[in-house]
């Protein structure tokens, strides 16, 4: 049975090994604890498998515009294990992600990934709403609004924390 919690300190080790697994480097599992170190981990859940972390999702702040935009989240990263995918882990921490999000506030999320996947959360191309990134995606960049009014009128340029540039 798999249970979706808040991250705690003694998960990191856990967490890290994750992201390492998951992904060809190490480069997302070093992006997460330095997102952490410097506090901008502002939802961080993880997937408990009778008490082994299997999964591991990350949501921090964005700016719009050059602008710091109150409950503007990214999602990124999000990984599951290798033996533990295609079981819907991260279907189910993505929900309780958004979930979380919205229980602080978040007005909307951004992302970053597959077109074909994430749509089934409610995710739409960024661009129908004006919003750019900074890594030139179109297709690829997608935003959720959580709560009505959000997305700024204008759209504008999102940028992630400064730590995604160390690691991109």
């Amino acid at each position: 049975m798999t249970t979706i919690r808040p991250e705690l300190l003694r998960d990191w080790p856990a967490v890290h090994a994750v992201h390492a697994a998951a992904f060809p480097t190490d480069a997302e599992a070093r992006l997460v604890d330095c997102l952490r170190a410097n506090g901008r981990a502002e939802i961080s859940l993880v997937a408990d498998a009778n008490g082994q972390i299997v999964g591991h999702i990350l949501f921090s702040p964005v700016t719009i515009g050059g602008q710091a935009v109150a409950g503007a989240l990214g999602l990124a990263p999000v990984a599951v294990i290798p033996s533990c995918q295609r079981q819907g882990i991260g279907g189910e921490l993505i929900r309780a992600g958004l979930a979380a999000c919205r229980d602080v506030g978040c007005g909307l999320v951004v992302l970053l990934g597959h077109p074909e996947y994430y749509p089934r959360f409610g995710f739409q191309r960024a661009s129908q709403f004006g919003l750019t990134n900074e890594y030139g995606a179109d297709e690829a960049f997608m935003v959720l609004e959580l709560r009505h009014g959000a997305i700024p009128a204008g759209g504008g340029l999102v940028q992630y924390a400064a730590e995604f540039a160390e690691f991109a």
